[in-house]
């Protein structure tokens, strides 16, 4: 159902209550949201994106209860589908709306949902479009997440309606932020899946969003935020460049060596007072790891090798890790072989995308012995160490 967030002002969009993966990839423990926006000016009415289209039947309800008869403009902040997959239903609904949106955007919508050329309106970054008592003024923040994203600004009302910055896959009945320490958690899983690979754009859009005069934030996934520096804060802490005293283990292990090997080295670490986290691959959620890579100064990856490499989860989890770009400062290996292999070759040929000194591997023949667990010390001294400098 709809819901007032300002006179005139509305949400439209669908709750998906139900959805556990994004884009086959991303696990969805609270679900998300779709949020759409209308915009009631005195003169004419705008639609701030529409919703992904099984939930199209929603958003016309919502827009039937508020006796929409026209709408003018269809604003488009993102081309990717759980944004803009309903624009080609709304506009055959309302023949006389356009989409306005940045040549980009309008190039990859014409790409994907076959848009004719003659329903868009392009702008430029910082132009505006009247509505009569309301002004909207689009701001362009590229790279978040992807090359053509932008926002809107709602001039008299000061509210930043942020597309995907700021968002959280989160499916609650409460239109607002109140409950910040869930929130936070959900915003930070989604800046860390989505966000994070785009960190230094991120940081360049948090300051042009900024300079602006913002008394609210309403993202397209997730809750509004009406104390906006609650979430501008955060971003600011999750893209610094600081790193916290902890250590991340995602491993798997096939006959128990990998896995003793993780054990001794959480017990080491946690006695020199290092955080740690050890993942088990066959049963992670990639967002609970994602969310510590935010923060985390060194991963261990642990792997046994498969033939000649390593274990395909364990290639999943490092090609994350190179695509997901964390700020992470040091990396290494643990594991055992059977009788051969490249498992460490094919590892250090994943990780281009990272910036981190790698610390000498602990790779092994069989079940750790005493020699084994005395180069494990020597692992953990050498990240101790480097931790010590944090």
């Amino acid at each position: 159902m709809p819901a007032v967030i300002r006179p005139n002002i509305f949400y439209v969009g669908a709750r998906d209550w139900d959805r556990r993966l994004f884009d086959e990839l991303i696990p969805l423990p609270d679900g998300t949201t779709y949020n759409a926006y209308l915009i009631k000016g005195s003169t004419h009415t705008a639609l701030l994106d529409t919703v992904d289209p099984p939930k199209t039947k929603e958003l016309f309800a919502n827009l039937d209860e508020l006796g929409v008869e026209q709408i003018d403009y269809l604003i488009a902040h993102h081309a990717e589908q759980d944004h803009a997959g309903a624009i080609p239903d709304v506009l055959a609904r309302y023949p006389a709306a356009k989409v306005v949106t940045n040549a980009k955007c309008r190039d990859l919508l014409q790409e994907h949902l076959l848009i004719a050329p003659e329903r868009f309106i392009v702008v430029e970054d910082g132009a505006q479009l009247a509505l009569g008592d309301r002004t909207l003024q689009f701001v362009f923040t590229p790279w978040v997440h992807w090359p053509e994203t932008m926002c809107t600004y709602l001039v008299e009302d000061q509210i930043l309606f942020s597309c995907d910055f700021f968002g959280a896959h989160l499916a609650t009945s409460a239109l607002f932020a109140n409950d910040e320490a869930r929130v936070y958690q959900s915003a930070k899983r989604y800046y860390a899946e989505i966000m994070m690979p785009f960190r230094a754009n991120v940081v360049k859009n948090i300051a042009k969003v900024s300079a602006m005069p913002i008394q609210m934030i309403a993202p397209s996934h997730g809750p509004i935020y009406r104390q906006p520096e609650f979430i501008i804060n955060a971003y600011c802490e999750w893209t610094n460049d600081q790193v916290k005293n902890l250590v991340l283990i995602p491993y798997v292990s096939m006959h128990g060596s990998t896995e003793r090997m993780v054990q001794y080295v959480v017990k080491k670490l946690i006695e020199r007072q290092i955080a740690v986290q050890p993942y088990n691959l066959t049963s992670t959620d990639i967002g609970e790891l994602a969310m510590d890579l935010v923060d985390a100064a060194t991963v261990v990856l642990g792997t046994p090798t498969v033939i000649l490499g390593p274990h395909p989860q364990a290639v999943t989890a490092t090609f994350l890790l190179n695509l997901l770009r964390p700020k992470v400062r040091w990396l290494s290996v643990i594991g055992s072989y059977g009788w051969g292999g490249k498992a460490l070759e094919v590892i250090k040929g994943l990780v281009g995308n990272l910036k981190v000194e790698l610390l000498e591997p602990v790779y092994i023949k069989g079940y750790p012995k005493e020699a084994d667990f005395r180069e494990l010390d020597r692992l953990v001294e050498q990240i101790a160490t480097k931790h010590a400098t944090i």
